[in-house]
């Protein structure tokens, strides 16, 4: 099958492993809406070849994926487009996590660099993650007003338990590859020239088993974890829609791109 026609990504099939880059280095490539499109797009497209068996997640040096792209989205033309989207979230989650979260491959992060905001729900929608030494990690959603993704509150709390991640998520505090090894949000962390040989490597194992018994394994991981991420996504993008609107929100952006401390009211 020929991949998507992709924008920010870039996709290459490896043998039986799809190699998967997020390309915008120039804003440690942080996602604007062409960006989640491709993810959508590119993750539908794994899901329908039979000649991928295992994907590689990872980002173009220096960074994995640093969230959204904010100055993008909310400032100049795009402003008023984007404010119309973001008080239009309906009760589902977003094309782009649901695409990921359904693709039945095996999934690895190589995470090169910074992993914060929808990065980091990135990260979390892999089965596994594996992280150069210049990783950092960071659930930002409260400083801008704002939630987490599925992936926050219902896999960070599994991988790291419900104390750890209630720290993270009201914190929003970034943290590094180490520390995220030692709470078990990584599976491992290598040097920065061995990640993505080591990603791959662990991938071309994968992708070398039964493709239906590994896509059977993976469906019964997400069944054995008893809560539905469709329906909680429901939950999430609602609550987003009401923070979207709020006071608070708008001055979580404002102050990120005005690079000061945010001064938040509850309203």
């Amino acid at each position: 099958m020929s991949p998507p026609d992709l924008a920010h990504l870039t996709y290459e099939l490896r043998g039986h492993v799809a190699l998967v880059t997020l390309n915008r280095p120039e804003v440690r490539n942080a996602l604007n809406a062409r960006a989640y499109g491709d993810l959508d797009a590119v993750f539908r497209h794994v899901q329908n070849d039979n000649e991928v068996r295992a994907v590689v997640v990872t980002g173009a040096d220096p960074a994995f994926c640093s969230g959204e792209d904010v100055k993008q989205m909310m400032t100049g033309p795009a402003r008023e487009q984007s404010q119309s989207r973001l008080t239009a979230v309906r009760p589902r989650l977003t094309p782009a996590a649901a695409a990921v979260l359904d693709c039945d491959r095996p999934i690895i992060a190589a995470v090169n660099g910074v992993a914060v905001g929808w990065g980091m729900e990135l990260s979390l929608f892999a089965d596994i993650r594996i992280a150069s030494e210049r990783a950092q990690f960071g659930e930002i959603f409260i400083k801008r007003g704002l939630v987490t993704d599925v992936g926050g509150m219902m896999i960070l709390p599994r991988l790291v338990g419900p104390q750890k991640a209630a720290e993270l998520l009201y914190t929003g505090d970034v943290i590094d590859a180490r520390e995220a090894l030692k709470i078990g949000l990584v599976a491992d962390v290598v040097p920065h020239h061995e990640l993505l040989d080591r990603a791959l490597g662990l991938a071309t194992r994968i992708a070398a088993n039964a493709p239906l018994a590994l896509r059977h394994m993976k469906e019964g991981l997400r069944r054995a974890s008893a809560r539905d991420a469709h329906e909680f996504g429901s939950w999430v993008s609602g609550a987003l829609g009401r923070l979207f609107q709020t006071e608070d929100h708008r001055e979580g952006v404002a102050s990120f791109l005005d690079k000061r401390a945010p001064q938040f009211k509850g309203r």
